[in-house]
């Protein structure tokens, strides 16, 4: 009972998971039954084929010693010499006269002119029995003893051979033509299921690839502070792509297998069972060594899953930033510790390989054995007549493939456990909730003033180790508004909160006169430009870094974006202008063309708020003068918002801002707050 209640938890997850990726397969349902009957007639024609091929060896091959009836010449299949015969069983029940083939082991004798009697006694006669009661050889064949009375069997020629089993040929070729019509449908069967399970399977991941993804787009900027971008890589692609096989062959194929087990196991008691009880009577070590499997696979690769997340994310993250692991010569230290990593990864996937290295050939030795037992057992019974050869062949071809569907199963439930612990962890990142609530009746800007108010704003990244403390402050349409302080006094979670990625957890701020989060964040970041420090440049070219793939930006609004910035003047000395490639983050640019590039970004979109980060940070003198000579003209009618750590860059402000841990300290302008003798004026005068 204590075992049942702790394995709860774990089912359950697993059947609320499974639920959720059948889901996603519910649009395809009709499609999926019809891939179910495909599996089983597919099953039919698979446990059927053994017994065609042991029907011709009992009926046709082997069928020496079979009655041929005297029938009206006119209906006679076989005309041999003035012989009038059928191997019909209907023909033969209302015959009187017979024939019978006998065979001694190098020739074939026909005996005529048998009655019903005589014919049974003579039929009983095998090959052995027939080789004891020859009595004497003659000139055209045999003379054969067979309860106390004598027979006149005549050698056969190749010619009256053929003749006589003429009907038999003609058996084989319909049966050899029904074999190769079983074969093309099962094939056809095949090829349908695994066309239409791997679409299913391919729709299935390209959708939920796609939902992870716009998923992803939609948490706030906390969520991507605390998860590495290797791991989320991982979710998206090698977790996704991991359920591609429980939809596209484990699920039916678990089915499949399971159906073949219970037809093999019907076939075989119903052709003969006690051969049968022979054969199961190695499935409990098939079972013990599937439990085992099962057990320990589910472990490993769930070890290997975990290990394959944590290399993505150290190598998402060394790659980005090989450039510091060269300039301090780290290559050593960080290849040392890449190896320990990988170590791990393989030393998990080489435990993997071991149990399967242990299990296939497991399942293999007992098949064999069980193989090897059965033609012991069968063949004896053949030699001792009770037991046709046909029987023999179908149990010896069913008992090679009764096993492998059980070794299926075992690997299936496997591949089952990987997808749902992918699914799981999928789900765990689909399920991450953006606390930033969109409003469920927004309300709408209509023309954006600019007016932005802090209201008593406390924030905090983390409980209650606030950033922001009792923060206010009003900038009004058309200012120039700069915040400085020490690193850490919060001047960048201010700018993160006007556009609303984070939630405040104190106060209010308003974008005119109305709550931020009372307005849509799509609206409020749409009047909004926000230009970084760190620039971000996607590959693809200059012109599609500019507009970002939005086409209601023309062409001439990309050039007149980087003329007013002054980008104009690098981008047009490029090779291909605005065409020019752009490797991933811009690396074949300069940090200050970059930066330009990001101006030129924001004001293609023509916010009616600038928000400018130490956005000229990583620019020199003379691109610096040349963007302040265009911001002049830019910051006309906008809002404008800037944080700076070089104080000349911002004494132009209409207000200055001075945060000092977590607090508004000071404000006026540049000349105002020289005159206050305080905070600001020490920074100032530290930056002379």
């Amino acid at each position: 009972m204590a075992r049942m209640q702790k394995e709860t938890p774990e089912s359950t997850a697993q059947r609320g998971v499974l639920r959720r990726l059948f889901g996603y397969a519910k649009p395809y349902l009709k499609l999926g039954i019809f891939c179910l009957a495909l599996v089983l007639l597919a099953t039919a024609l698979e446990l059927y084929r053994p017994i065609l091929i042991g029907d011709a060896i009992d009926n046709l091959i082997e069928d020496y010693g079979k009655l041929y009836a005297y029938v009206d010449p006119a209906a006679a299949p076989i005309h041999l010499d003035d012989l009038a015969l059928s191997k019909d069983e209907a023909a033969a029940e209302h015959a009187e006269t017979f024939a019978l083939l006998l065979y001694d082991g190098q020739d074939y004798y026909l005996v005529r002119d048998l009655d019903r009697e005589q014919a049974e006694a003579l039929q009983e006669l095998g090959e052995e029995s027939l080789s004891e009661a020859v009595v004497r050889e003659t000139e055209t064949g045999l003379i054969v003893t067979a309860a106390g009375r004598e027979y006149d069997a005549a050698r056969m020629t190749r010619e009256d051979l053929t003749e006589l089993r003429k009907t038999d040929y003609a058996g084989l070729v319909r049966i050899a033509w029904i074999y190769t019509l079983v074969l093309v449908v099962t094939m056809v069967c095949t090829f349908l299921r695994q066309w239409y399970l791997n679409k299913i399977g391919q729709n299935v991941i390209f959708t939920l690839r796609q939902e992870v993804f716009e998923h992803l787009h939609g948490l706030s900027a906390r969520f991507f502070d605390t998860n590495p971008v290797g791991r989320l890589v991982t979710r998206a692609t090698n977790d996704v792509e991991s359920l591609h096989m429980m939809y596209a062959r484990v699920l039916i194929e678990l089915f499949a297998n399971s159906v073949l087990i219970v037809g093999y196991a019907i076939v075989m008691v119903s052709i003969n069972a006690r051969l049968a009880l022979l054969c199961f009577l190695f499935l409990p070590v098939i079972f013990a060594l599937t439990y085992w499997f099962r057990r320990l696979a589910r472990k490993v690769y769930r070890i290997v899953r975990t290990k394959l997340s944590e290399l993505n994310s150290f190598l998402s993250e060394n790659i980005s930033g090989m450039n510091l692991i060269q300039i301090f010569t780290r290559e050593p230290e960080k290849y040392e510790e890449f190896r320990e990593r990988t170590g791990d990864l393989f030393k998990s996937q080489m435990r993997e390989l071991y149990i399967m290295a242990i299990f296939r050939p497991g399942i293999f030795f007992v098949a064999n054995l069980a193989l090897a037992l059965l033609v012991w057992r069968s063949g004896v019974s053949v030699l001792g007549g009770t037991l046709t050869l046909g029987t023999m062949y179908v149990f010896t071809n069913y008992i090679r493939s009764f096993f492998e569907p059980i070794q299926e199963l075992a690997e299936q439930f496997s591949t089952l456990q990987n997808a749902l612990a992918s699914g799981e962890k999928i789900f765990s990142v689909l399920d991450e909730t953006n606390p930033i609530k969109e409003p469920e009746q927004p309300k709408t800007l209509g023309s954006v003033k600019g007016r932005i108010e802090f209201d008593h704003v406390w924030f905090a990244y983390d409980g209650e180790d606030f950033v922001l403390k009792d923060v206010s402050f009003v900038i009004e349409p058309g200012q120039q508004v700069a915040f400085v302080g020490a690193t850490g006094a919060g001047k960048s979670s201010i700018l993160n909160l006007i556009g609303r990625y984070y939630e405040i957890q104190k106060g209010k701020i308003t974008l005119d006169g109305v709550d931020i989060r009372e307005l849509s964040t799509k609206e409020l970041r749409r009047a909004i430009g926000q230009v970084q420090q760190d620039v971000f440049l996607f590959t693809g070219d200059i012109k599609g870094n500019i507009r970002l793939l939005d086409e209601s930006i023309t062409d001439e609004q990309v050039r007149s974006a980087a003329t007013a910035v002054n980008a104009d003047r690098f981008i047009s000395q490029l090779p291909q202008g605005y065409d020019e490639p752009v490797t991933e983050r811009g690396s074949t640019l300069s940090a200050g063309q970059r930066q330009l590039i990001s101006f030129a970004r924001t004001l293609a979109y023509d916010p009616r708020i600038l928000v400018m980060d130490e956005a000229t940070a990583n620019i020199d003198t003379e691109t610096e003068q040349l963007i302040q000579s265009a911001l002049v003209k830019l910051m006309e009618g906008r809002t404008t918002i800037m944080v700076a750590h070089r104080l000349s860059t911002i004494q132009h402000a209409d207000n200055i801002i001075v945060m000092h841990k977590g607090r508004v300290r000071e404000s006026g302008t540049h000349q105002q707050l020289l005159e206050r003798n305080g905070i600001y004026k020490k920074l100032y005068e530290l930056q002379q």
